[in-house]
């Protein structure tokens, strides 16, 4: 039996996180990484397409929580001790500086995520934190004061003990034995499979200030969207996977959704496109494109619309003008099933959080039991949100492990 002080299962993000800063806090302490495979951090290798969406620049606790359709109120306490500003500094006390974007994701400034794996190897290493590879943990049990965890390849004791693998149905499963409740994993963030003739034939558009709605519900979003050769992609849609991840699991991803593509209602619309057609009463409606719109989805809503390639303003009529203004504020498309990214797949589901300390992020049925990241029924939009669920909860943990 191999003694350790902490024994952190799982090599990802917030593993490594807590792992890192509970050893250099406790130079004296064995802190060891177990790993199933044969790599480590691979999840923020292929994040934000390999460059790492390492944050969110939101810093307000408030608003940062409302990026999360589970975990929300959780949250907001752990926020308040680490979030965005000390992720951000801790990153650079250790060589890594970041950079916001436009739309407030934050990377490091290299572009690459390989920055952010090379920090975490070096930091564990600095600090003497031992990862062991490809020792998938196959039990654990509590005896007396001590967590006993065998793997396939060794069988380790530790004091305390942190569960940071993610959405692993394995693990899950073994802290169901212990006494945990689980919460069935569905998929949280996906795009939309939709087939449709208004957008079959361009792929790659990309609407800017997008409404987007699921019919017959109360789910909404705004945000960009992006017609892709399956459906429909980017933020706009994704946010409402998330918000939506357990309604639309429940609908088998079969489900109809109803898109404002220019942020404003159908009156007005039609008052608006009645204006252009005095203002363009002898252009051809199909050359003009009105609203902003990418050129090639105003052709594909107008011939929707039943508007021919040579009509002319001044030729439309009240039937026509009606449809263009449902079309661009009320557009109805069937969705048929979701595709994800394997390596971002991002799940809801995981450990109840009415059964973990969140002053802590230790267990309240098992005492020097820690949970971090995704293990716990917690997750959030797109953005970098996840991560930052990963470095608060796993701060807190290190700042409060050898506490109790």
């Amino acid at each position: 039996m191999i003694e350790q002080d902490v024994i952190v299962v799982g090599g990802g993000a917030s593993g490594f996180f807590a792992a890192i800063n509970i050893a250099e806090q406790n130079p004296e302490a064995k802190v060891t990484i177990l790993e199933r495979g044969k790599d480590v951090l691979t999840k923020v290798k292929v994040s934000g397409g390999g460059r790492c969406n390492v944050t969110h620049a939101e810093f307000i606790p408030q608003d940062l929580v409302v990026n999360y359709p589970r975990g929300e109120k959780e949250l907001l306490g752990p926020f308040h001790t680490f979030m965005t500003g000390d992720t951000i500094a801790w990153f650079e006390e250790r060589g890594v500086e970041l950079k916001i974007e436009d739309d407030g994701r934050m990377f490091p400034v290299s572009n690459s995520s390989q920055t952010i794996i090379d920090c975490f190897l070096a930091e564990a290493k600095k600090h003497n934190v031992e990862l062991l590879k490809n020792n998938p943990v196959v039990s654990i049990a509590h005896q007396e004061s001590n967590w006993i965890v065998n793997t396939k390849n060794a069988n380790f004791t530790c004091k305390k003990l942190i569960i940071a693998t993610g959405s692993n149905p394995k693990i899950w499963n073994i802290l169901e034995n212990l006494g945990h409740t689980v919460s069935a994993p569905v998929p949280s963030l996906f795009t939309f499979n939709i087939k449709d003739d208004r957008i079959k034939d361009i792929p790659g558009v990309v609407a800017k200030n997008v409404t987007v709605k699921v019919v017959d519900t109360n789910l909404e979003s705004n945000g960009p969207l992006l017609i892709t050769h399956w459906g429909m992609s980017a933020p706009s849609i994704l946010k409402l996977s998330a918000f939506g991840a357990l309604d639309l699991a429940e609908r088998d991803y079969k489900f109809a959704i109803e898109v404002n593509f220019i942020d404003t209602n159908n009156d007005i619309a039609i008052s608006q496109l009645n204006d252009i057609k005095k203002e363009l009463n002898k252009k051809k409606i199909i050359n003009y494109t009105q609203f902003n719109l990418p050129k090639r989805l105003w052709h594909q809503l107008v011939l929707a619309s039943g508007i021919d390639l040579e009509t002319r303003w001044a030729d439309c009529n009240k039937v026509q003008i009606d449809n263009l203004a449902n079309q661009l504020t009320c557009a109805v498309f069937n969705v048929d099933g979701k595709s994800t990214f394997k390596e971002e797949f991002v799940t809801a589901g995981g450990v109840n959080l009415k059964e973990v300390n969140f002053k802590s992020f230790e267990s309240k049925l098992l005492k020097n039991l820690y949970f971090t990241g995704e293990v716990l029924n917690i997750d959030a939009v797109t953005g970098g949100f996840n991560f930052q669920n990963a470095w608060t909860g796993a701060y807190i943990v290190s700042q409060n492990i050898f506490k109790t």
